[in-house]
């Protein structure tokens, strides 16, 4: 809604903040490592945080109450995001491997192994939920067809580690950073 904003941090814990007052408006616990990443949900209504414990947890926004906890990584989380319509959820890890879960079941639909290192970044185009990028320090970034698990393209050639991905409001470009 535009009024909250979230943090994570090293001290395992979860902030969400008043925009306009810049006071705490609750603190969420239940990871047991340091908090990488957060994400809300496209409707405001969930926030997803994904830790060095190997979890990702989803969280009720407006009880602060963890809704699901999701296992499936064996490396740290790096990175989480949904899909445009809200109903995909991908993570990234430590662990070289992008995994899309479904966000009412909790159930890992696919597992996309074909990165050689930690994968730091995970992009959907926001046209789809067909689509979605991830950038790894194996030094590519990939994109993927999310219903069939395949990878459609590699890119190569960076120097260094690909550190983001994200895709232009309209789908048509993807930007990449290292």
């Amino acid at each position: 809604d535009g009024n909250t904003l979230a943090s994570s941090s090293s001290d395992k814990r979860v902030i969400l903040w008043d925009v306009n007052t810049g006071q705490c408006r609750q603190t969420l616990k239940g990871h047991t490592g340091r908090v990488r990443t957060v994400v809300f949900s496209p409707d405001g209504k969930t926030l997803v945080s994904g830790s060095d414990d190997q979890t990702i947890m989803l969280w009720d926004v407006n009880t602060g109450q963890c809704r699901q906890t999701l296992k499936g990584h064996s490396g740290w989380v790096r990175t989480v995001v949904f899909s445009p319509d809200g109903k995909t959820l991908a993570s990234g890890s430590e662990d070289h491997k992008v995994i899309l879960w479904d966000i009412y079941t909790g159930q890992r639909r696919e597992t996309l192994s074909e990165h050689t290192g930690r994968v730091w970044s995970v992009s959907f185009t926001a046209d789809n939920n067909k689509t979605l990028t991830s950038s790894s320090d194996d030094k590519t970034v990939k994109l993927w067809d999310v219903h069939t698990g395949q990878c459609l393209k590699t890119w190569q050639g960076y120097t260094d580690w690909a550190w983001s991905v994200s895709f232009s409001p309209d789908g048509k470009t993807l930007v990449s950073g290292s």
